[in-house]
């Protein structure tokens, strides 16, 4: 088994472990950043929509009611069924789930008007890769929105949080930063439209425990956040009461691309 086969293979586990807690969790369904969605992309009727790395379903969901149709896609059965469970018992009937990988997406040529992908590509192997066939599936002029944690630009920082991360969730890749992102974009033939960064608060406790596999998991990142240098505590907004972690912040990064023609 290759590198990236094996990372994959950590995804499919992890989340399809974890699969009802990803619908469920407030951070990914009631996210802040899901009106942008809308917002962002302002949709049409006739659309046909391709959501990455579905998840939970939240993208697809928010997007339904104003297009033709979403297929959304996942690595992992598992979240694909437990998404479709839950946006069929909320009357959503409009959304096809199929099981693909986001970089090597099973769909013809200029098949899409819009292309979402959010809180996922982190998880990839390479997400260099996934821009090219958001590209590659999208009609000129498509849409391509991407959501995602990045890494700070100062590279002791990206470590940190990249390796916080790695601890709490062992099928995490890296945040990219947001200069590779405009990069892999510009290179893959999109022009950006609209861009946002905003702050992203977890509560700890919620935000570990849903990956965790056991309490020394959550203990090991707990201590590892708790051992860091004042200057780091500070530029991830740690908050901690009694020697607990009560909460940390993570970067966020919105864009909106469009297809050359």
């Amino acid at each position: 088994m290759t590198a990236e086969e094996e990372i994959k293979a950590r995804v499919i586990r992890n989340f399809g472990m974890h699969a009802e807690e990803f619908v469920i969790s407030e951070t990914h369904a009631l996210g802040a950043d899901l009106p942008y969605v809308i917002e962002w992309l302002h949709p049409e009727s006739q659309w046909v929509c391709l959501d990455v790395a579905t998840g939970g379903g939240h993208v697809a969901k928010t997007l339904s009611p104003y297009v033709k149709q979403v297929v959304a896609v996942d690595l992992t059965s598992a979240m694909l069924q437990a998404a479709a469970k839950h946006l069929t018992e909320q009357g959503i009937h409009n959304v096809l789930f199929l099981v693909a990988d986001a970089e090597q997406l099973p769909f013809l040529d200029l098949s899409f008007d819009v292309v979402t992908c959010r809180i996922a590509p982190h998880h990839f192997p390479n997400p260099a890769q996934f821009v090219r066939e958001a590209a590659r599936v999208l009609k000129p002029g498509g849409r391509f929105l991407m959501i995602d944690n990045v890494s700070p630009e100062d590279d002791r920082q990206a470590e940190f949080i990249n390796h916080v991360e790695k601890l709490r969730d062992d099928s995490h890749v890296r945040y990219a930063a947001v200069r590779e992102w405009r990069a892999w974009m510009d290179a893959s033939g999109f022009d950006l439209a609209v861009e946002k960064a905003r702050k992203k608060v977890h509560p700890f406790t919620q935000w570990v425990s849903r990956t965790a596999e056991s309490p020394q998991q959550f203990c090991q990142v707990e201590q590892f956040v708790l051992s860091a240098p004042e200057d780091m505590l500070v530029r991830f907004g740690v908050q901690m009461s009694d020697g607990k972690v009560m909460r940390i912040e993570v970067d966020e990064w919105m864009a909106l691309g469009i297809k050359r023609a």
